[in-house]
């Protein structure tokens, strides 16, 4: 049995990767620690409430005495915990650099007194986001590991800050550190600020979905459960210090991707409000993968569409109530009740 520690394991792909690991796999125990900010939620993982090898903890990433006490008896860390709505970080970036940075760091410091120093693994999970910005012009082009980080918001910067403290702990410390960087993810549970379930869920409502700018924007879709693969075989087959990217070879414009979800819900045009664009808007993603095939094995198998995207809108179709109560802020309430509020 392995002792799993997942910061972030409460937000969408934490409550993923926690669901896999634990109804996949018998060899893994999990502990679960998260602050319950306003994107996580304690419903995504409670079908393991009763599972006795899950447990949690609410605690802050930057909270040295919490962390130092999570990571005792484990046997590897996933770290997600992470601010992640790049808008948010335009209109006040100090809580992305707390977080990402400042509490990456805490947290490879914590690790490397406590059991990283008998050279136990710990995976930083980053994204694609701190390469910057490709152009539409030459769409064969991808960034690999050895690209240079030219992050350009401040979500995208305090990534890449905690991707260098990763780097810097495996070469002054010799930490078993791995970072992924993989690109967007969609799938259920997640937090309807996000492109794909605003969308969907506006849609549901009635109401327009509002695209930025031409919509010409292009990203990599990846199914959340490829990226919970991806991270698991790092952690399992990873190198000490390598960087995996990990993304789906599924490239869509924000324009594509909108037309998709107002056709598998069966709207037209009329439904697309064009609102200014992104400050700072990076113009495409796209990441060579090979890397993750060879040394991990690894090789997205959920994300294709049509497929996976119908099935994501029909997740939010379904979870109607799920997605009512995230909106509203309602599951507030039970952290108040259970955690003395927040």
């Amino acid at each position: 049995m392995k002792r799993v520690l997942v910061t972030g394991g409460a937000g969408f792909i934490g409550s993923n990767l926690v669901a896999r690991m634990l109804k996949e796999r018998d060899h893994y125990e999990v502990v679960v620690l998260d602050s319950l900010s306003y994107s996580a939620n304690l419903e995504n993982l409670a079908p393991f409430e009763d599972d006795p090898r899950y447990s949690f903890i609410r605690a802050d990433v930057g909270d040295d005495a919490a962390v130092t006490e999570a990571v005792k008896g484990c046997d590897g860390v996933l770290h997600l915990a992470a601010e992640s709505h790049v808008d948010r970080s335009i209109m006040d970036p100090a809580p992305f650099v707390a977080s990402n940075t400042v509490g990456t760091q805490r947290l490879l410091e914590a690790w490397r007194r406590g059991p990283g120093a008998d050279g136990l693994p710990l995976v930083y999970v980053s994204t694609d986001e701190v390469y910057g910005s490709l152009s539409l012009d030459n769409p064969d082009e991808r960034f690999t590991e050895s690209s240079p980080l030219e992050p350009n918001s401040a979500y995208s910067a305090s990534k890449a800050g905690g991707d260098l403290f990763a780097r810097a702990y495996h070469h002054t410390f010799g930490l078993n550190v791995m970072t992924t960087r993989c690109s967007n993810n969609f799938g259920p549970f997640q937090f309807p600020e996000k492109v794909i379930p605003l969308f969907v869920t506006n849609l549901i409502e009635g109401e327009k979905v509002p695209l930025y700018g031409d919509g010409k924007n292009v990203r990599d879709w990846i199914h959340v459960d490829d990226h919970a693969e991806g991270i698991i075989a790092t952690l399992e087959k990873g190198r000490p210090g390598e960087v995996y990217n990990l993304g789906a070879d599924n490239e869509r414009s924000n324009l594509e991707l909108t037309h998709a979800i107002l056709e598998i819900l069966g709207h037209g045009e009329e439904m697309i409000k064009y609102v200014p664009d992104r400050l700072g808007h990076d113009r495409r993603y796209a990441i060579d993968s090979s890397k993750a095939a060879s040394d991990l094995g690894w090789k997205a198998q959920w994300s294709a569409w049509p497929g996976a995207l119908e099935s994501t809108v029909a997740w939010y179709k379904d979870n109607e109530a799920w997605w009512r109560s995230v909106k509203s802020g309602a599951y507030r309430d039970y952290y108040a009740k259970q955690y003395g509020g927040r």
